[in-house]
């Protein structure tokens, strides 16, 4: 009887599928439209005479030969030297990631397990840090950087970022060091533990799902950054996203813009495929952290 009364409608089931299918269409397509155009002649991707060349690919099939062309790949990764860029995109993540989980996670347990008032002032001074804009951190440290002839090498950017970052990892493991009952931490040192073996053998296991959480929001901040990495970083130690940006030229400079489309569908894969294999952990660590536990 109560599954019965919980069954929806044929209509309202049939309105619900029809927006998610519509929802998932209207967000999948800028990238499948890029995905596609990624492998056209700019002739055809960006035609003013015809849009549906994008589709048929005539121009793509007199200048290559084939109705779809690597070219826009080859010239971004090998002629512009893309991969290098991906590489201090990695490095860059990776250490930003690392930090701001090793300094987030001990600061968010001792800030969560701390008697003391001044735990609530620090933590409502990093969230009003973390609200500062990120070109202001970039000004205050354009000196230092340029006096210690530092400007332009990854570090810096390395240093930036884990500041903008780690209010954030703050406040996110914090909040789920919260609904960690105390009891195990005390359990685990009445066995003998010191704080720091409680905290490594027992917190940290059950805490899992939160800094996967936690690193995947730090990771896609270092990744998607523009502002910070453009302006920290010489054209030699580029990250992918301001290469991106080389590409599309100046009103002083051409620039070429299928190695630009071909970069963006480089860049934004890897995103799609890094959500799908910890969807789990993203869907725990934030559900862990709304319940109390």
């Amino acid at each position: 009887m109560a599954a019965r009364t919980m069954r929806q409608p044929p209509f309202v089931r049939f309105m619900v599928i029809s927006f998610l299918v519509l929802w998932l269409i209207v967000a999948a397509f800028p990238f499948l439209w890029t995905l596609w155009g990624s492998f056209k002649v700019e002739g055809d991707f960006f035609s003013k005479a015809d849009w549906a060349n994008a589709l048929t690919g005539p121009l793509t099939m007199v200048e290559t030969g084939g109705q779809f062309t690597g070219d826009g790949y080859y010239g971004a990764w090998v002629q512009e030297a893309f991969w290098l860029a991906a590489l201090n995109t990695l490095i860059v993540c990776v250490c930003v990631v690392t930090i701001s989980l090793t300094f987030g996670t001990l600061g968010g347990y001792a800030l969560s397990r701390s008697t003391y008032r001044y735990a609530f002032w620090f933590l409502l001074f990093a969230l009003m840090f973390r609200a500062m804009p990120p070109i202001t951190l970039v000004a205050g440290y354009l000196l230092p950087f340029f006096e210690w002839n530092l400007w332009g090498h990854l570090s810096t950017t390395i240093i930036v970022l884990v500041a903008i970052n780690q209010p954030f990892t703050l406040w996110m493991l914090h909040s789920f060091f919260k609904n960690i009952p105390k009891d195990l931490d005390e359990s685990a040192m009445v066995d003998g533990c010191t704080r720091f073996q409680a905290f490594r053998h027992v917190i940290i296991p059950v805490m899992w799902p939160g800094v996967i959480t936690t690193g995947l929001f730090s990771f896609l901040l270092a990744y998607n950054d523009f502002a910070v990495t453009a302006m920290l970083l010489s054209k030699e130690n580029q990250t992918m996203v301001p290469k991106i940006a080389s590409f599309l030229g100046t009103t002083q400079t051409k620039g070429n813009v299928m190695f630009a489309v071909a970069a963006v569908v480089s860049v934004t894969a890897p995103l799609f495929v890094m959500v799908m294999v910890f969807q789990r952990q993203i869907v725990s660590g934030l559900t862990a952290g709304a319940v109390k536990g």
